[in-house]
């Protein structure tokens, strides 16, 4: 433990996208960051540039996530805040995917953050902070994402309860739309036009969402805003929602189109 005195975050996906980013403004906090990756060379090869500490791990081992928040505290001698971030996404509609797929998805972005949410509770603080990354998707269903929107869905709601049952910390859900990230990865044309219809965040306003969690506690984050609202009147109004699935998708196709040049230029 060295009697560092610093606030210490656990990041999962911490070494790439809005993981990453929430890492370096965290450690532009003064925080000690455990930046939680499965890949050896790329956590510690980012960790050493950020100052941060490399914790090598895969969220989808339910086991280790449990053991996590209590190796975390035998290390560095406390726990204030845990940023729920990796996640996975196999793209496509239901029956195109494999039963080991969707499982897969179920395990990384809703049981992981549950099982380490859950073994955190042991070691927060009170004031301590967790945040989850959820999505718009958890918001309106997504087609090519109902098993994606499903976890995501289920992730706002398990944090919502959360933060009933323990006033005593800051527990919030962030909730963007689509972010340009690696993300989409090769799969961009299996990504529904639609989601595209959305404003495209950058993973630094994600992350300044996320820190921004600290400082002004809120239950759920949806962004962009107008995002937010669009998506509040569509679960609320399903019927409304229907009426506006096929303009939002022509000008999600017109985006995507846009997004795919930007993206070709980049490589370039």
């Amino acid at each position: 433990m060295g009697g560092d005195p610093r606030r210490v975050a656990v990041v999962t996906g911490g070494s790439a996208g809005i993981g990453l980013a929430v890492c370096r403004k965290l450690a532009g906090r003064g925080f000690r960051v455990v930046m939680v990756a499965r890949t050896r060379a790329v956590v510690e090869r980012e960790a050493l540039a950020l100052g941060a500490e490399p914790w090598v791990a895969d969220v989808g081992d339910l086991a280790a996530m449990a053991r996590l928040p209590a190796e975390v505290v035998a290390r560095f001698g406390r726990l204030d805040v845990l940023v729920n971030n990796a996640g996975t996404h196999h793209r496509g509609r239901v029956a195109t995917r494999t039963p080991d797929e969707l499982a897969q998805m179920v395990n990384v972005n809703l049981a992981a953050p549950i099982v380490l949410t859950r073994a955190a509770l042991e070691h927060l603080p009170p004031g301590g902070v967790v945040v989850q990354l959820a999505s718009l998707a958890g918001r309106v269903p997504l087609p090519e994402a109902a098993t994606y929107s499903a976890t995501k869905a289920g992730l706002r709601f398990f944090t919502r309860a959360l933060a009933v049952e323990h006033p005593d910390l800051v527990i919030s859900t962030v909730s963007p739309g689509p972010v340009d990230t690696g993300f989409f990865g090769e799969d961009l044309d299996q990504v529904a036009d639609i989601t595209f219809s959305q404003p495209m965040s950058t993973a630094d306003q994600v992350a300044d969402a996320v820190v921004s969690c600290l400082d002004r506690p809120s239950t759920e984050l949806a962004m962009p805003a107008s995002s937010g609202l669009l998506s509040t009147v569509g679960y609320t109004l399903p019927f409304v929602q229907g009426a506006l699935r096929s303009v939002l998708t022509r000008r999600g196709a017109k985006n995507k189109a846009a997004y795919k040049a930007l993206l070709a230029s980049r490589k370039a």
